[in-house]
């Protein structure tokens, strides 16, 4: 079951006992993991930035090995690192080992972007708890995953290791914008639908945004992801700066 193909066991569903179990946990290991590193330096929480993204890319690297394994190198939708919560992979590693614009780049992620997708993935995980079973590696590991951003985005804001002002989101907005360029030119070479940025992702929200867009779900879709994500967590960080 632990490494089992789409079909061979039955989906785990949205919405699940499943699904709460593994929401259940996410959460609860955040709040532990915070409770423990909530009190570390600069220094220290940057240890464990380096540490969260180094055992990120090897899992990633596992997962991309598997999903080439029982899908080939085809369908590039299901391997290629190229979605906005991937960032997080990228992101972290700038804020690891980048300096200058590059590092503050990819804390800024961190800090804005990954808290936003981290959360909207448990709550609709439509990657992988619709199509492989609780127990399976896939699902364990995108909870696991989803669940470092928001730890990671958390401990940055709530430390203060930076202080996200408003001119960030020129930080953020390049970052997205680049990967979300990267995207669609695959996307015209391959067919593909990455950064879901070129069709319709049925039975999401994606599909009410393309069908009331139309022609320009595109462009839409590029430029919402490079600002709503940041404003939505610079509105929040703003509105309870005491506890920030």
């Amino acid at each position: 079951m632990f490494f089992s193909k789409p079909g061979e066991y039955e989906a785990c569903k949205l919405f699940s006992v499943g699904h709460l179990i593994l929401i259940i946990l996410t959460l609860t290991g955040i709040i532990i993991a915070l409770k423990k590193t909530i009190h570390k330096n600069k220094d220290e929480i940057k240890k464990i930035i380096k540490t969260i993204t180094t055992i990120t890319w090897i899992l990633e690297i596992i997962k991309i090995g598997f999903n080439i394994y029982i899908g080939g190198v085809k369908d590039v939708n299901n391997y290629v690192p190229l979605y906005y919560c991937s960032l997080f992979l990228y992101a972290g590693t700038m804020s690891s080992f980048g300096k200058g614009k590059i590092e503050r780049m990819g804390d800024v992620f961190l800090a804005t972007g990954g808290i936003a997708g981290g959360i909207v993935f448990i709550i609709l995980p439509t990657t992988s708890l619709s199509t492989y079973p609780t127990l399976h590696y896939l699902s364990l590991y995108s909870f696991l995953y989803h669940g470092a951003m928001i730890y990671l985005g958390v401990l940055i804001n709530i430390t203060h290791y930076i202080n996200i002002q408003m001119k960030d989101i020129l930080y953020y907005g390049c970052l997205v914008g680049v990967i979300c360029v990267i995207a669609l030119i695959v996307n015209n070479i391959f067919d593909s639908n990455l950064m879901f940025i070129s069709k319709d992702f049925p039975e999401t929200p994606i599909t009410i945004m393309y069908h009331l867009t139309g022609i320009f779900f595109t462009p839409i879709m590029i430029f919402a992801q490079m600002t709503v994500p940041f404003f939505c967590i610079y509105l929040i960080k703003s509105n309870f700066n005491k506890d920030f």
